[in-house]
């Protein structure tokens, strides 16, 4: 799906990136930003300990609850940064992202980091969104 307010280019000097874009460029638009979601169902407690799939799907669901409080979808997502524990989860990330963000993928930062703020989390992911 094209959007008029936001424009999606891989610059050709630079890699061609998987599953993300390397510049979203913002026209118009208000914008929301979106704390960092973790695998926490709606009772706070973790979803899937040890288990990569399980937390980053609950963490991609959180993020489109998220979005939806705001009226927005991923395709409004411009830019986001992910944490991981463990980069040798890339691939399976990276199968995820596209089913969730879909043709009009954002900006995209990952980060391997030592912990993230429950010992059981593995996967954070905070974002920002132009509706």
């Amino acid at each position: 799906m094209s959007r008029t307010n936001v424009r999606y280019v891989n610059p050709p000097a630079l890699s061609v990136p998987t599953g993300y874009t390397h510049v979203a460029e913002v026209h118009s638009g208000r914008t929301i930003y979106i704390a960092g979601q973790v695998a926490l169902d709606h009772s706070g407690k973790v979803v899937g300990k040890n288990d990569f799939v399980a937390q980053a799907t609950q963490v991609f669901e959180n993020l489109k609850l998220a979005l939806a409080a705001a009226g927005a979808t991923f395709d409004n997502l411009v830019k986001v940064t992910t944490f991981v524990t463990d980069m040798s989860h890339l691939q399976t990330l990276r199968t995820l992202r596209v089913k969730y963000y879909g043709e009009n993928a954002p900006a995209s930062t990952l980060v391997q980091v030592g912990k993230l703020a429950n010992e059981e989390l593995m996967i954070e992911i905070e974002a920002i969104a132009v509706v």
